[in-house]
């Protein structure tokens, strides 16, 4: 003890009492997060090319019997790119199918058999979306044969690129565990430089909103012009450019928000492309 001022731990101890314990750091926001996939790869040389130079990790979903597939997904995932298989499907309107679409006359097997040649068809793949499908996509029965095969050659994930608001292809993805996402915005509608740009602004202001968000894409000299000129702004921007399976992974982290969006409202497809 201190002498003539009695034992000192007492008045330590109001003091402490006092001062009260050490705040605790305050968490940062994340920064906002956002995923950019280009559709139709492997149809055009010059134009993939274009795209596998556009910074940061664009995720590249290719036609799985396209001319020029194999070499462009070797070469995008050299490059740091994901790589998808862009699945064709059925649509309402009838439309002509690329190669490789799986359709809803085929028996289980058929099915099957085509989605596992188109995976084996694309070096590097690591997950599917959908090439029109708007047809295909509402019906529960095929989705599953889907999930089903994805889980054959797991790990590999699922985006629902929303070509209908019937969809139910990511509620399927969710019931059988494969990690999965929508497409929020469509870039390129129309190629109209000023809607470009109003499209990926929007994109922007959901991934503020929402903590993130994904756009679809081509490999329109329109679009490849758009992501050239606004990916470097990014970060000055405050928002990160992940490649979807980390986007999709940061969604099932926060699980409530992820099994809410199962079945969007009307308002999330409001970006929606007629039906394919």
């Amino acid at each position: 003890m201190i002498r003539g001022t009695g034992p000192w731990w007492p008045v330590l101890f109001f003091c402490l009492g006092l001062i009260g314990p050490a705040a605790a750091p305050v968490a940062q926001p994340a920064k906002p997060v956002i995923s950019i996939i280009i559709d139709d790869m492997g149809k055009q040389l010059d134009n993939g090319r274009r795209v596998l130079a556009l910074p940061g990790p664009i995720a590249c979903a290719f036609l799985p019997r396209a001319p020029h597939t194999r070499e462009l997904a070797v070469a995008a995932h050299a490059a740091g790119k994901e790589v998808i298989l862009h699945q064709p499907m059925d649509s309402v309107d009838g439309r002509r199918l690329d190669a490789g679409a799986v359709t809803l006359n085929m028996t289980r097997h058929e099915f099957a058999a085509t989605v596992a040649a188109n995976l084996a068809a694309v070096p590097y793949v690591q997950g599917i979306n959908n090439h029109m499908g708007s047809l295909l996509t509402r019906h529960p029965g095929h989705m599953l044969w889907l999930m089903r095969e994805l889980q054959r050659h797991s790990p590999m994930f699922f985006v629902d690129s929303r070509t209908t608001v019937d969809t139910v292809a990511r509620r399927l993805a969710w019931e059988n565990g494969i990690p999965s996402t929508d497409r929020n915005v469509f870039l390129d509608n129309q190629l109209d430089a000023d809607e470009l740009g109003h499209q990926f602004r929007r994109l922007i202001q959901l991934a503020r909103k929402q903590g993130s968000a994904v756009a679809i894409g081509h490999p329109h000299p329109q679009t490849l012009a758009l992501l050239e000129k606004r990916l470097p702004t990014l970060g000055r921007q405050g928002i990160r450019l992940l490649p979807v399976g980390a986007l999709i992974k940061l969604q099932q982290e926060d699980e409530p928000t992820w099994q809410a969006s199962w079945s969007p409202s009307p308002k999330a497809v409001k970006n929606s492309k007629p039906s394919l």
